[in-house]
């Protein structure tokens, strides 16, 4: 079947000014015929085609449709996915949709693609799982293992007159199989995080968010150049609007204007701010605010003067394709630029001095208290460490948008994470600092404290949009910081119990639970069941 082109001819015929009939005449067919082809409803090639592409004045090969022909072939072979059988899609779908829609067809294309390397890498973790003799071996041995401990366990709690012999033999039972249990563990990950390491994610937020991970977000080669890049300021060690408005203006020529309203980007998305490169202007919308200002004019100026420093690090293996090379160069940029506003020996002892009193840290620099709090997670040079914090922020929907994994702490890089975490419960307190101590089911303990805030609206139609930031720090660190004030931090019966999200989360009893626990094939649900029972296995042997 060949490529619907007629489209094409159509648009680019009435582009020349052409009527349906002159233009039919210089090809030398009828008006009809060539209403046909331009319907896609006849094929075109050959010489016919050829006279086609000389009078439209295009090359002959952005006609012959090769590039719908291969759309045309993966279309049909999604369609004919057991996933899709039920909508009855075929070839002529296919068809009309390349004519109509070919930016659509791609889309769709390009979102199967993603759906089918999800299902192999799902499925070749699954043949793994159950093929492969070294983990089938090392979970047979964890339960074993599991099974005596819990064996000796119950009988030193149920059987009181145990002799001292008889105690000792069971504690050193217990002693030995939960180390071998340790050991057998500790293997499993081994081999789970090589797995990890030879099949990374493919896709480009995932390859930064490994990256970041794996670097503990702290970049030291950026903390240094950021440090140069002080020392030409006016105030040495710090960094405010002004001397970047001058630094700006004088090694670059560039310009920094506010405006009521911005225009909207090519794509459609709003913005409130915006560099002209060929101008030379870094425009803001009016109701950006002193912090925004700041912090993009800090990026701007960090992209320009660090290009090097910015390119060597995105040459990383870990980023496989420029989409993940881009978003690499942004999040750098950011960094960067928060380096440069808060030197980090500074910074680092007045959140000390402070008790990491975010609100003050705030108003300090002339911040926000996101850019803060992304500041702190930060804090890693070794030997120089702050207080290691996590880093989630959340929209209203309860969607992640930003995270910064806290080692240890599990918790989902995508979608939503548990509905008890004050993350969500600081929407119903805007620009209040909630905060709570947690406990998760393996026995962790952390602090958690989250602050819900809008952007500034430029006009009165304009709907806020709120934002929650969180961070989130090991109980232990809580009484070094100003939100632990008050709070029974030894007391774990005060902790809100928590978990990763739901589907991760092995609390049975959770009252807060919008999603059955992942089980694997054939587990049993303890929640969403029916009234009444009812068998869904007759007939079955």
């Amino acid at each position: 079947m060949r490529a619907p082109i007629g489209l094409k001819i159509r648009n680019q015929r009435k582009s020349l000014g052409y009527s349906q009939s002159n233009f039919a005449k210089l090809v030398g067919i009828s008006p009809s015929y060539l209403n046909l082809i331009e319907a896609n409803k006849r094929d075109v090639g050959g010489s016919l085609l050829q006279a086609i592409a000389q009078k439209l004045n295009v090359a002959l090969d952005e006609l012959t449709g090769e590039n719908e022909q291969r759309l045309l072939s993966a279309l049909e072979e999604i369609f004919s996915d057991p996933a899709l059988e039920s909508l009855k899609m075929g070839a002529a779908e296919a068809r009309e949709l390349v004519a109509t829609n070919p930016r659509a067809a791609r889309a769709l294309h390009q979102t199967y693609q993603a759906y089918a390397d999800a299902v192999a890498e799902a499925e070749a973790y699954s043949n793994r799982l159950k093929s492969d003799p070294l983990l089938a071996d090392l979970l047979h041995q964890m339960l074993s293992q599991i099974t005596a401990v819990r064996s000796s366990a119950e009988i030193l709690t149920d059987v009181p007159d145990l002799e001292a012999e008889e105690q000792q033999r069971f504690h050193s039972m217990v002693s030995r199989e939960s180390r071998a249990l340790s050991d057998v563990a500790q293997t499993l990950i081994d081999q789970f995080e090589g797995e990890a390491g030879r099949n990374r994610s493919l896709t480009p937020a995932r390859e930064l968010d490994d990256l970041i991970v794996e670097q503990k977000n702290y970049f030291p080669s950026l903390e240094d150049r950021a440090a140069q890049l002080r020392e030409g300021f006016a105030q040495r060690g710090s960094v405010v609007e002004a001397d970047l408005v001058a630094q700006l203006r004088d090694e670059f020529g560039i310009e920094i204007k506010r405006v009521a309203q911005l225009a909207r980007s090519e794509t459609g998305f709003p913005m409130q701010y915006r560099f002209d490169a060929k101008d030379k202007v870094l425009w803001f919308q009016g109701s950006a605010t002193l912090a925004t200002r700041q912090f993009q004019m800090a990026r701007l100026y960090g992209e320009l003067k660090a290009r090097e420093e910015l390119t060597a690090l995105v040459k990383d293996d870990r980023l496989s394709t420029p989409a993940s090379r881009r978003l690499a160069i942004r999040a750098l940029g950011s960094y960067l630029a928060g380096a440069l506003i808060f030197p980090y020996e500074d910074f680092l002892r007045e959140a000390e001095q402070s008790s990491y009193d975010i609100d003050y840290l705030s108003q300090r620099y002339a911040a926000s208290y996101e850019q803060v709090a992304h500041r702190l997670v930060t804090l890693r040079r070794p030997g120089e460490e702050g207080i290691p914090f996590g880093f989630l922020r959340a929209d209203p929907s309860g969607r992640l948008s930003k995270h910064f994994p806290l080692p240890g702490m599990a918790w989902p890089n995508a979608g939503h994470g548990c509905p008890l975490w004050t993350l969500f419960d600081a929407f119903r307190h805007p620009n209040e600092v909630v905060r709570q101590t947690v406990s998760y089911p393996d026995g962790g303990r952390y602090l958690m404290l989250a602050k819900s805030f809008a952007k500034r609206a430029d006009r009165f139609q304009s709907r806020p949009l709120y934002t929650s930031v969180m961070l989130v720090c090991d109980v232990l660190y809580a009484d070094q910081t100003v939100y632990g004030k008050g709070m029974s931090l030894d007391n774990p019966q005060v902790d809100v119990p928590v978990g990763p999200t739901c589907r991760m989360c092995i609390r049975r009893s959770c009252e807060s639970r919008q999603e059955e626990m992942f089980t694997g094939a054939g587990g049993a649900h303890t929640v969403r069941l029916p009234l009444t029972e009812i068998n869904f296995d007759i007939g079955e042997t």
